[in-house]
């Protein structure tokens, strides 16, 4: 993929600031930082599955089976990742709760676009979760940082995961369920305003 078509990837055709796809989870996880960066590796981890499945079904799937394949495929992946979650970091996986398993859709979606070799599809894949990534990570964080003043990363050692910022006043109705869609509109507005400018 050439680093122009990563950077449309990125701002134009960003899935989740223009397309809105993986809206209902992004809402719902984007109050932490810690939790958006999860789900956007599941995302990332299912994508990647997918799109490399996805050259394998081009192949040798009929026509009528490769979308039901896809999907039993995407929803595999996350649930192997839910598994993981749950096995390893339980707290994090309950963080995410029931907006873990809606990601199978979201990656059948944005899977379904990949094509061309190996290389082309796992290229694709990986653009696409990356600007997933970026446009949930940067939702969360103004969210947080904004709503709560905090940014809440993974606990290491002696560090708790929270850092607390100092003579910001939260505006708390940022970090309620409402704010989600205010700030999400902003980013939207944003990016579309950056696209425009850019072209």
């Amino acid at each position: 993929m050439k680093s122009g078509e990563f950077r449309r990837i990125l701002w134009r055709d960003n899935p989740l600031l223009v397309y809105l796809v993986g809206l209902c989870p992004a809402l719902a996880v984007s109050n932490r930082l810690s939790n958006a960066l999860l789900l956007a590796a599941v995302m990332l981890f299912a994508l990647l599955g997918t799109g490399i499945a996805a050259v394998a079904l081009e192949r040798w799937a009929p026509l009528r089976l490769r979308l039901p394949m896809r999907l039993l495929l995407a929803s595999a992946l996350v649930t192997a990742a839910q598994r993981f979650l749950w096995a390893f970091a339980p707290t994090h996986a309950a963080g995410l709760g029931i907006y873990l398993p809606l990601l199978a859709v979201n990656c059948l979606l944005l899977a379904s676009a990949a094509s061309g070799s190996l290389a082309e599809s796992v290229a694709q894949a990986a653009g696409r979760g990356a600007a997933f990534a970026v446009g949930l990570g940067l939702l969360a964080l103004a969210r947080e940082v904004l709503g709560a003043g905090t940014i809440t990363l993974f606990p290491i050692g002696s560090f708790g995961g929270v850092l607390r910022l100092r003579g910001l006043p939260p505006a708390r109705v940022l970090a309620a369920a409402p704010g989600a869609l205010l700030v999400l509109g902003y980013l939207s507005a944003l990016s579309r305003w950056w696209s425009g400018r850019r072209s």
